[in-house]
């Protein structure tokens, strides 16, 4: 058996938001099936330094800064008929990064993580490629096109057309394409005209000894954590489908929990807050943290966790990171597309219109709340540890599983 190249749009250490648990767990799985090479982008200077620590992995690692800003791949990606996703990711560095590892390594297998690295797959490559798309991309601009207007409707169903053509080309010609869920696959297989044997799906797991509300993690202290009942929503908050759920949360539905639970006050923790979620910190009963040590110490302090999102795709890790920290969840529908999990058992699941209300039951009936919070850590560890869904993943790379083990200190 070769080798495997491994391309990520992102450093995937440390496994601190979505898409970044589920390439390194990925990553960490494929290490033990053979030697992996690397290849990826970092987003800033503290990536390149948490790509080292996945050297003990890798036969070879190349790590560069993803510098092309959005104005440039806007010009360049109408200039060429492709999508701005594609060209904000573009780099003769990485194609030339390719190229010397599938000339200097014996290479069998290019598993593509993320839609953006799939153009880095020589076209003349011709053996095995696995191809990880997690969701649909070009349905979420799809999407957002027909919720918009004016210059930006124009622009984001260009980007779904174009990204949609791109996608079912790509998955022509990689041996399988994965995603995150049976609804997506089940909408590419539709949309594409291909089997079940080449778009399958691939769920997102959960880390059971990280995300455990006995682990050893910072608590947050009495002023941090306020006297009253504490919501909290976890996530990349520049990413624009988290964006709109907290800023709808925090002034449409926060205010009628409010009315009941004066002191009740929803923090909204993750990285690079934009100036909408900013904003929002003037508003009563409102905190937007920002980067943090460690989620934990906000999950494990919630009184509720919540994940009010409008628009989203997969399968939602916020949702499964508060079920396996013992809290009880109110996921919105859209949050819960994709998870195995029974609602009114598991967690909550209320729309916009009913949110505040499921949010006040929790708040006003601890039992109940307990209970949810107990049945949805039973439900995470019977269905969500990453051993049981990466299974199969030696099958999908054409390996045998091999009891070697290997260990990245401080791992999450």
């Amino acid at each position: 058996m070769g080798d495997i190249l491994f391309l990520a749009h992102r450093v995937p250490f440390p496994p601190d938001r979505g898409d970044k648990m589920r390439s390194y767990h990925l990553l960490r799985h494929l290490s033990d099936l053979a030697r992996v090479h690397l290849a990826t982008f970092a987003d800033d200077d503290h990536d390149i330094v948490h790509a080292e620590a996945l050297r003990p992995l890798l036969g070879s690692l190349h790590v560069e800064k993803r510098s092309r800003s959005q104005l440039k791949a806007g010009i360049a990606a109408l200039g060429s008929r492709r999508p701005v996703s594609l060209a904000l990711f573009d780099s003769p560095a990485m194609r030339a990064a390719v190229d010397s590892a599938l000339a200097r390594h014996d290479v069998d297998t290019i598993f593509a993580f993320s839609g953006q690295m799939a153009q880095f797959v020589p076209p003349d490559y011709g053996r095995r490629f696995v191809m990880d798309f997690v969701d649909i991309d070009s349905a979420k601009f799809t999407a957002y096109a027909a919720q918009g207007s004016g210059p930006m409707r124009w622009i984001n169903r260009r980007e779904g057309a174009l990204l949609g053509d791109f996608e079912r080309a790509i998955a022509s010609r990689a041996d399988v394409s994965l995603f995150v869920s049976e609804a997506e696959a089940a909408l590419f297989r539709a949309d594409s005209g291909l089997d079940e044997d080449r778009v399958q799906f691939l769920e997102n797991g959960i880390d059971l000894e990280f995300y455990d509300p006995l682990a050893d993690f910072p608590r947050l202290s009495a002023s941090q954590r306020g006297q009253g009942a504490l919501i909290v929503f976890t996530g990349q908050m520049d990413y624009r489908p988290n964006v709109e759920a907290v800023v709808a949360f925090a002034t449409r539905t926060l205010p009628s929990i409010r009315a009941d639970f004066p002191f009740a006050h929803f923090a909204i923790v993750g990285r690079n807050p934009d100036a909408q979620v900013r904003a929002l910190a003037t508003q009563p009963g409102v905190t937007v943290t920002g980067a943090v040590p460690d989620v934990r110490s906000w999950l494990g302090s919630a009184d509720v966790v919540v994940a009010p999102l409008r628009m989203a795709r997969g399968i939602q890790n916020k949702v499964l990171e508060g079920m396996a920290m013992v809290r009880p969840v109110v996921a919105s529908p859209a949050a819960f597309e994709g998870i195995d999990a029974t609602p009114g058992v598991h967690l909550i699941v209320a729309d916009p219109s009913e949110e505040a209300n499921a949010v006040k039951a929790l708040i006003g009936d601890r039992a109940h709340a307990r209970a949810i919070a107990t049945n949805g850590r039973a439900r995470v560890e019977a269905r969500y540890g990453w051993g049981a869904r990466l299974a199969g993943l030696a099958a999908l790379v054409g390996r045998e599983a091999e009891p070697t083990t290997h260990e990245i200190e401080d791992a999450a």
